[in-house]
Order: C-alpha cells, then sequence, then structure tokens
C-alpha cells in the first residue's frame, strides 16, 4: 500500500519522528484510564468521578490543540513540539515526586496530561507540510497511527501498577517520553514550504466558513468515540464483567490496538476510493455498533468482538477525515488541525464523562452508548448532504488530484 513513490516525496525522518512523538505522547494522555480502577479504588472514587477522571485529560487536550496550532503557526511544528513535550515530561516527573492524594490532584494532573493530547494539533501538520495532495491521506494516516501509544498504556499500565503501584508507574511513563523527546530534537525537520504565520482575524475566519463546522463535527464523532472508548474500556469490563484490572486492560488494548493501527489504511483507502465514501462506510458501522454493544451482551468476550469492530471502523473513520482536510485546507493546516482536534477531543470527553454518569444515575451504560451512536447516524446524514458540493467545488478533479 506504500509505494515507492511516496517514500520519494516527503521527508521520511521526520513522519517517523513526528509518529513517535505523537506515539508516546498520546501513551501518556489516556493513562488515567488503564489505571482508572488502581486509582479509583485507592481515591475512593464513584462512577461518575471515574468518568470524570479520564475524561478531564480529553478535554484538556481539546482546548490546548487550539493553543498548540497557533503556536504550530507562530513558530513552527518543531519548536511548538519541543515545549509541549518539555511541560508534559516536568509535569509527569512533579506527580511522581510530589504524589497524587484526592480526586482534585487526579484532576488537576488530567489539565497537565492534556498538552500530550495536544501532541497531535502538531505532528499532523509536521507531516503534512512535507507531502503533495495525493498522499495526504497515507502521510497523516502513518503520523496519526501514533495514537497507538493507547496500546501500550492499556497493555502494560495496569499490570506495572499492580506490582509497583499506580503513581510509579506514573513515574515510569517518563522515561519513554524523554526518548521521543530527543529522537524528535535530532531527525524532526520542518518544512521548507512552510506557510507563514497568520493574525489572529485570519485564524477567525476559519470558522466563518461552514466546511470548518462539518470537519470539526465529523471528527468529533471518529476521534471522539475513539479516545473516548481508549479511556473507558477499562473501568468499562471492569465494572460490567468483573474482570481485574490487568485482564480489563488486555482487553482494553485489543480494541484500541485494532483503532489504532487500522488509521493508515483508513487513509490510503480514502486516497484510493476518497473520503467521502470511506466515512460514509465508517459510521453507518460505528453507529450500529454503539447500538449493539450498549444492550449489554452477556459475555466479555462477545463485547470485545463488537469493540474491536467499532475501533476499526472509528479508527479509520480519523484517517479519512484528514484525508479531506488538507485538500480543503492546506493553506490553514495549522489553525485547522488545532480546531478540528479539539473538537476530536471535546467529543471524547462527551463519550466518557457520559458514560460514567449513565451508569451513575441509571446504573448502566446504555444511555451514554447510545447517545453517540446517534452522533454517529447524524454524521452520516450531515456527509450526505455536503458530498455533492464538495466533490464539485474544492474537490472537483480539475482542482485537485487527490480523491474526493
Amino acid at each position: 500500500m506504500i509505494k515507492r513513490e511516496f517514500l520519494k516525496a516527503g521527508h521520511l525522518p521526520t513522519l517517523l519522528s513526528a509518529f513517535f512523538y505523537f506515539d508516546m505522547s498520546f501513551m501518556v494522555w489516556v493513562i488515567l484510564g488503564p489505571l482508572g480502577v488502581q486509582i479509583a479504588s485507592s481515591l475512593h472514587l464513584d462512577p461518575a468521578q471515574k468518568g470524570l477522571m479520564v475524561a478531564v485529560p480529553i478535554l484538556a487536550g481539546a482546548l490546548l490543540r487550539v493553543v498548540m496550532g497557533v503556536l504550530v503557526d507562530r513558530v513552527k511544528p518543531k519548536a511548538a513540539g519541543l515545549v509541549g513535550q518539555t511541560i508534559v515530561i516536568l509535569g509527569v516527573a512533579a506527580a511522581w515526586l510530589i504524589g497524587i492524594d484526592s480526586f482534585a490532584q487526579i484532576l488537576l494532573f488530567g489539565l497537565v496530561l492534556g498538552f500530550a493530547g495536544a501532541s497531535f494539533a502538531v505532528a499532523l501538520p509536521l507531516a503534512s507540510r512535507w507531502y503533495p495532495p495525493q498522499y495526504q491521506g497515507i502521510a497523516l494516516g502513518i503520523a496519526g497511527a501514533g495514537n497507538s501509544g493507547t496500546v501500550f498504556a492499556a497493555l502494560f499500565a495496569p499490570a506495572l501498577a499492580a506490582a509497583y503501584g499506580w503513581i510509579n508507574v506514573i513515574g515510569l511513563a517518563a522515561i519513554p517520553l524523554i526518548i521521543a523527546f530527543v529522537v524528535y530534537a535530532v531527525f524532526a525537520k520542518d518544512s521548507p514550504t512552510t506557510p507563514p504565520p497568520k493574525t489572529l482575524k485570519e485564524y477567525m475566519a476559519v470558522l466563518k466558513i461552514p466546511d470548518s463546522w462539518w470537519f470539526m463535527f465529523f471528527y468529533a464523532v471518529t476521534f471522539g468515540g475513539f479516545s473516548g472508548l481508549a479511556s473507558s474500556l477499562t473501568i468499562y469490563f471492569n465494572t460490567e464483567y468483573s474482570l481485574s484490572a490487568i485482564s480489563a486492560g488486555y482487553f482494553t488494548a485489543a480494541a484500541v490496538f485494532a483503532g489504532s493501527m487500522v488509521r493508515p489504511i483508513g487513509g490510503a483507502l480514502a486516497d484510493r476510493i476518497g473520503g467521502i465514501r470511506t466515512l460514509t462506510i465508517m459510521y453507518s458501522v460505528a453507529a450500529a455498533v454503539l447500538a449493539i454493544v450498549s444492550f449489554h451482551l452477556p459475555q466479555a468476550g462477545m463485547a470485545l468482538a463488537i469493540f474491536i469492530i467499532g475501533m476499526l471502523a472509528l479508527g479509520m473513520g480519523n484517517g479519512a477525515v484528514f484525508q479531506l482536510v488538507p485538500q480543503r485546507f492546506r493553506a490553514e493546516m495549522g489553525v485547522m488541525t488545532g480546531l478540528i482536534g479539539m473538537t476530536g477531543g471535546v467529543g471524547g470527553f462527551f463519550l466518557a464523562s457520559s458514560l460514567g454518569f449513565s451508569k451513575q444515575l441509571t446504573g448502566s451504560y446504555q444511555l451514554g452508548l447510545m447517545i453517540f451512536a446517534a452522533l454517529a447516524v447524524l454524521a452520516l446524514v450531515g456527509l450526505t448532504s455536503v458530498k455533492t458540493r464538495w466533490r464539485t467545488t474544492w474537490g472537483s478533479a480539475s482542482l485537485t488530484a487527490a480523491r474526493i
């Protein structure tokens, strides 16, 4: 699927550095989810508090993506990434040294972790600016596959917490973060075609374009579903099926692995058949999956199988959205990545927190899952309403070599 022409088209060391930086940042961004069972037991949290605990880093990351997106346009992606990574490393080290003893403190730490989630607004423009339109899907799919870092968190964090304590797991996370920082500092390069920084008025101008809001909504569903589930599934499997924290982490890792690994495939598929067609399929599958799993399937293995299908759809949808964005907003890629990434994080915050409140108020996760399934249906309807205009205006064959 990756052709020789693609390897020659851009700057591979930068692409791989962006992936690694994104990967390790995402691992830390969602780490409260895999550690959620142990943290909740230690701090005596109720279901709503557990939902909020895993949702706050997602929301903080969402809001900070706008900040990082603006910083990318001002000082270029590489410098912005170095700043963000430094803040996260210092925050993780401080949490480990000082300790976390209350719900308020874990929420404060979640805010710091938001800078790790904001890495999205740096890694994607850094990679995107090196590649021509016909390779945007695969390039951003590879860079965006850094969300596979959530797999490492789910796979290793619960077992390490059982052996060494969850606060020490947070301290250990600084090690891969430092390695990623060094690799990024040495190998990443800013593209020579980086556009000049924009004024605040120009930033606000993109919000007057209806397509901006469509892309933000579409990503709120695909990435919101992925990140919300990645942060919540360990607690979900522990609560619904009485799995141990370690087993629930393994189940979560399997689902997250599926969703993160297919992001490049989603981008490549969108390059081949068009982003609109790819998203149409993915939203249909995601809506069906969330509706089915909301009925509490009798066995954890059955629920896992359905969640994996859903995460495959959401992960490929993430890649498909960002095959389309550079075609429409190539000159505004920094700020648009920040805005779209922000709403993706807001979608994740909504799903993760609504699952916790749904469990707290009704005793079931069904309401939270069904509401998000309805959002996937709404995204499908919205996509259908704009596809003809997109294909005949900015996505027409006379303006771009990419499939829309």
